[in-house]
């Protein structure tokens, strides 16, 4: 199917375009009230695992905001889901995985699944969202780098330090290093279906990457990331977004990535010299500055812009969009990418 819109895609080439593409990480969420409306009827894994739901809640900022690329309405927590440990997602709470993994005997516990067997209903909704979508724009899959999701079935639940996880690695680092391998080998399955299933890009997203030393963040994140990049090159774009972990940025660009995510806390020319030229930069306003006046935010991302220059660079928030943004306001951030990307 031909892509109506594929500003996205080709950024990520180093194509040339006639302006930014710009999307939204958490776009298809909390500030969205039709996703509001949607969320006070069904639990949170009956969105997800419902492939007519999921559909709706992906194509709701399309519609709704104008953005350039849709992302599918998934949870990074399904892959620990799929390899049999119990997820309970709380509203206004966060993740809870109350039988945690603390020893070898805990491993035991766990498995590479058969992705299409435990996680078809991503696939199924993939189809259906660019069924749905028509062309309109490129659909984004994604999946959570394996040091985040070990974070979570090390801890149990979300954490500021997740020293519970850390601990864990420097205590017993063959343990730690079976345990990243089998998440990295589940994600490459289930990322390579999602390409199968019609994802025309994909991001992995190492959300607790900043909260580990340089050696740190090779030994327990790049390393497994380098393997998923490896596996996917050649068939999908892949963006890497390592939150807080700017110091590895041209290191996260010899993985041969596409796209690199960055956030608010670098300066766009200090990414660019760190992750050279020929690639691809993704953010970096922060979500906070959405919460300011209009005109703030006009400013704002014109100052963005500017920073990062023409080509090579797609406009998005440095973390997720927050649940308290007025719609209005995600959208003057949309459109005035549009707008003023077109006059660099």
């Amino acid at each position: 199917m031909n892509l109506k819109n594929d500003l996205l895609l080709r950024t990520l080439r180093g194509e040339k375009t006639e302006r930014t593409p710009v999307w939204m990480m958490r776009q298809a969420g909390r500030y969205l009230p039709e996703y509001r409306a949607l969320r006070g009827k069904y639990s949170f894994f009956e969105r997800v695992e419902n492939p007519e739901l999921a559909t709706e809640i992906t194509i709701q900022p399309i519609d709704s905001i104008g953005v350039d690329a849709a992302i599918l309405f998934s949870d990074i927590l399904v892959i620990p889901r799929a390899m049999g440990l119990e997820v309970q997602l709380i509203e206004n709470e966060g993740p809870l995985l109350p039988h945690p993994i603390k020893t070898a005997d805990d491993l035991k516990r766990i498995c590479v699944p058969d992705v299409l067997d435990r996680l078809h209903y991503v696939m199924s909704a993939i189809r259906l969202i660019k069924k749905t979508l028509d062309g309109r724009v490129p659909l984004i899959g994604f999946a959570g780098a394996p040091w985040t999701i070990l974070c979570y079935m090390v801890q149990g639940k979300g954490s500021k330090t997740f020293d519970e996880a850390k601990a864990f690695c420097y205590r017993q680092p063959e343990l730690a290093e079976k345990l990243l391998q089998m998440i990295t080998d589940t994600s490459i399955a289930y990322l390579k279906e999602q390409v199968s299933a019609g994802a025309d890009a994909i991001q992995l997203f190492d959300s607790w990457g900043g909260l580990l030393s340089k050696p740190d963040f090779e030994q327990l994140s790049l390393k497994y990331m380098r393997q998923i990049v490896e596996e996917l090159k050649g068939e999908t774009e892949i963006i890497l977004f390592a939150k807080g972990s700017w110091y590895a940025l041209k290191e996260m660009k010899q993985t041969g990535a596409s796209g690199l995510g960055i956030d608010w806390c670098i300066e766009p020319h200090m990414a660019r010299s760190l992750a050279g030229p020929d690639i691809t930069l993704q953010g970096n306003f922060d979500p906070a500055k959405l919460l300011a006046p209009s005109a703030r935010i006009k400013e704002e991302v014109k100052q963005m812009l500017q920073a990062f220059g023409k080509g090579r660079h797609i406009a998005n928030l440095g973390h997720g969009i927050l649940p308290n943004v007025p719609v209005d306001h995600a959208r003057i951030f949309v459109d005035t990418v549009k707008e003023q990307s077109s006059l660099l």
